[in-house]
């Protein structure tokens, strides 16, 4: 279905091809996962698909591109949309209508389908990813969660042979994300429908794979293979793969019903460790307030986004804002963030109404990275975005560049922003605002498009500001962040908030929103391979003395 041929591509200016010498044909019917660091390629390789490169992208390509026969050296984008359909990792910039039933026709009137034909695929479309609710509403309205299913809809009703999605789930909630995988692997199997998913969330899609194909970036060859041999020795790895090298368990197992089948050995190890998983410390209610809402709601035109929101957020504490997609969680923090006035209710920060504030003050109390992160980014260059962040704030020069490598390091300093990838324009926008070290930080989906080792230095960076007196607020569908660096969990469900305590005691009762550890050890409730480490090591020690 997708040949490619001795291809390779380098981007204009670039030192080095990001794709060498590639040869791979991916069949008709296939479920390919695409897997590698931030930056290494993977989008180049996706857009490789469908002529994007080098058709919109400029550049050099050597070799040929094949889709269904089709050569993308000779067909533009445009000549293949009939074969080939590819969801970006921003939906938002992929729309060009205003109302989600008409988003869903806009390709098809396009290809001059008939009305009762469109009528029926937009119809079935609704139901494949479960938009039947949101059909007549404005696209601005929607989560980003939502947007995501919309794009992925978009494309779905020109009835493609083949699709193409990058970072697909990484705006969904864990049901949602199941729920559209579990489509996609239903279109796979009953109509033939080959798909390639490039993923950094990889305890999500794994399950669903034929062959995953590991983008090693720097001009690497690829590898390619089964999921349970490619994840034996990948760089990148799910929590549940993790563990799997911790207790030796070959094959490895993809999915968490396999991991229980085999789990026995472990959980004996571990009940002869000299203590349970060591309690994250209880919320930090005793520190100093930062921001509170008090009876706090907002709606948009006639949608109730947050009804009566009762929460305080203290010095010192990481809180996991949790919750499916529209239930509130980015509203909450445009109003803490001052973006957005409370339709009712208080909503403070530092004693003051943030929505009150001048910018200049406003920065110095609270910093938001919204979920479209190039949004905070508009110089011409990543060493012109750092250096007027340092300017601006009056810090030390190299500070904001500092930031950034501590995130993702080898960000070239003359790229444009928007000439990066996800993950690294997502680590430029964190670097600007963490730069600043506001006592309130909040962040909107910070892991979107970030590998796992990007993730684990964000998370290092998270802890040593929350140590330091910083309020953190997260949110986030990304359960093993949760796991990693929440002290608390404030779960929303329509605007609400149902459950605020504990991170453990929240997550590990959830079946919805637990990592991947927690489901693999329930009902023990261990959340990160780390603390099995540890446990482990703890064993083997008791064990030794005499």
């Amino acid at each position: 279905m997708i040949r490619f041929d001795g291809v390779t591509f380098t981007y204009t200016g670039a030192d080095a091809p990001t794709l060498l010498d590639v040869d791979l044909e991916i069949c008709e019917g296939e479920l390919c996962v695409v897997v590698g660091t931030t930056g290494s390629g993977k989008s180049t390789f996706l857009r490789a698909m469908n002529g994007l490169v080098p058709h919109a992208t400029g550049g050099r390509l050597a070799g040929d591109v094949r889709v269904a026969g089709r050569s993308t050296r000779v067909h533009a984008p445009r000549d293949l949309a009939d074969l080939i359909g590819l969801v970006g990792q921003d939906p938002s910039a992929s729309f060009v209508t205003d109302v989600v039933e008409d988003e869903l026709a806009y390709t098809m009137e396009n290809l001059g389908i008939a009305p009762a034909a469109m009528r029926r695929r937009v119809e079935d479309t609704l139901d494949l990813l479960g938009l039947h609710e949101l059909r007549g509403r404005p696209l601005r309205s929607l989560s980003g969660g939502q947007q995501q299913r919309v794009a992925i809809g978009a494309v779905l009703t020109a009835a493609p042979r083949a699709l193409v999605l990058d970072e697909p789930t990484s705006a969904l909630d864990p049901a949602a994300a199941e729920e559209v995988l579990a489509s996609l692997s239903r279109l796979v199997h009953d109509v033939g429908l080959t798909v390639v998913i490039a993923e950094h969330r990889l305890e999500r899609v794994l399950p669903f794979a034929d062959r995953v194909i590991l983008v090693p970036g720097e001009g690497a060859p690829l590898r390619i293979g089964s999921p349970e041999d490619v994840m034996a020795d990948s760089p990148v790895a799910p929590p549940l793969v993790e563990l799997a090298r911790l207790a030796n368990w070959s094959p490895v197992p993809l999915s968490v019903r396999d991991a229980r089948r085999v789990v026995a050995p472990l959980r004996a190890r571990l009940s002869a460790a000299p203590k349970a998983p060591s309690e994250r410390r209880a919320p930090a209610t005793s520190g100093a307030a930062v921001a509170s809402l008090e009876g706090a709601g907002f709606a948009y035109d006639e949608v109730l986004a947050l009804s009566d929101v009762d929460l305080g957020l203290h010095a010192g504490e990481v809180v996991a804002l949790m919750g499916r997609n529209g239930s509130g969680k980015s509203t909450l923090l445009a109003l803490l963030a001052g973006a957005r006035r409370p339709s009712i209710g208080i909503v403070q920060v530092r004693g003051e109404a943030p929505a009150t504030l001048s910018p200049r003050r406003l920065v110095r109390s609270v910093g938001l990275v919204p979920q479209d992160a190039q949004l905070l980014l508009y110089c011409e260059t990543v060493a012109e975005e750092c250096a007027t962040s340092d300017k601006e704030g009056g810090l030390g020069a190299g500070t904001t560049r500092g930031v950034l490598d501590q995130l993702v390091s080898g960000v070239p300093a003359d790229r444009h922003p928007r000439d990066l990838s996800e993950g690294q324009r997502l680590a430029l926008a964190l670097a600007v605002v963490l730069a600043h070290d506001p006592p309130l930080l909040l962040l909107d989906e910070p892991t979107r498009g970030l590998d796992y080792p990007s993730k684990e230095r964000l998370e290092g960076i998270l802890a040593r500001l929350s140590a330091g007196g910083t309020s953190v607020v997260v949110a986030t569908h990304d359960v093993e962040l949760v796991a990693r660096v929440a002290d608390r969990a404030v779960l929303l469900a329509d605007g609400e908030v149902v459950a605020d305590g504990a991170a453990r005691d929240v997550i590990c009762h959830s079946p919805v929103f637990a990592p991947q550890v927690a489901k693999v050890l329930a009902p023990d409730s261990w959340l990160t391979v780390e603390e099995v480490r540890r446990a482990l090591r703890a064993a083997d020690e008791l064990a030794a003395q005499p």
